[in-house]
């Protein structure tokens, strides 16, 4: 689906894929009006709490008054029922901690792209053979970089995302970019609970705008 060829394209070029939940749907709409003010197009919002597919909706609202070409993802999606509860409230793609054949069927019904959670060469067969060509890496600080590398020749049709434990520092995405991934997924060590709690939504933009400057930096 050339749609959602399109969408891998974008988050590729983003080289990161911002992730979080808070319960607070007025700490949410903050964190992603920072997002957007440091350049990020493409979030994911993780389904890790009761507040969850309120707080989707309200974002959601927010893309359509404010940020009109704001892409928001739902995380953490591991049911057929939580994936068409989430389109349904706004969701524009759907990621996954795991292989979920269910998911895997809604996400093609409704023609939407999927990106699940893979830790082995198996589960990345039965990915791609199930039609995805995009797949999170989870979690990428126990895989490492040398995982990367070594399975990448295996899967030349295949996009990864190590999400967990990716570093803001140099050294850290340079490691991963060139073992070979596409993109990194950043969730706590980019938009950690601390600045939440404090609704640091400057220091949340500002160190965006340096992850990305160190992705522009990789890629010159």
């Amino acid at each position: 689906m050339e749609s959602n060829q399109q969408l891998i394209r974008q988050i590729s070029e983003q080289g990161l894929l911002p992730l979080f939940y808070h319960a607070d749907s007025a700490v949410c709409t903050d964190v992603v009006r920072a997002l957007y003010g440091a350049g990020i197009r493409v979030v994911e919002f993780t389904n890790r709490g009761a507040q969850a597919l309120e707080n989707l909706k309200q974002l959601h609202q927010l893309r359509l008054q404010e940020l009109p070409d704001l892409i928001i993802g739902a995380g953490t999606i591991t049911t057929a029922d939580q994936a068409n509860r989430f389109l349904d409230a706004g969701a524009d793609f759907l990621v996954s901690p795991v292989f979920d054949n269910d998911v895997c069927d809604v996400a093609y019904l409704r023609k939407v792209l999927w990106i699940p959670g893979c830790m082995t060469p198996t589960e990345i067969h039965v990915a791609e053979s199930a039609g995805c060509r995009f797949v999170k890496l989870f979690p990428g600080n126990v895989l490492g970089f040398g995982f990367v590398s070594a399975i990448k020749e295996l899967f030349p049709g295949m996009s990864f995302m190590p999400t967990g434990g990716v570093e803001v520092s140099r050294d850290n995405l340079k490691s991963w970019f060139d073992a070979g991934v596409c993109a990194v997924g950043l969730g706590s060590k980019l938009i950690s609970k601390q600045l939440l709690d404090d609704k640091g939504f400057d220091t949340i933009e500002r160190k965006t705008k340096e992850a990305l400057e160190i992705l522009r930096s990789l890629h010159k």
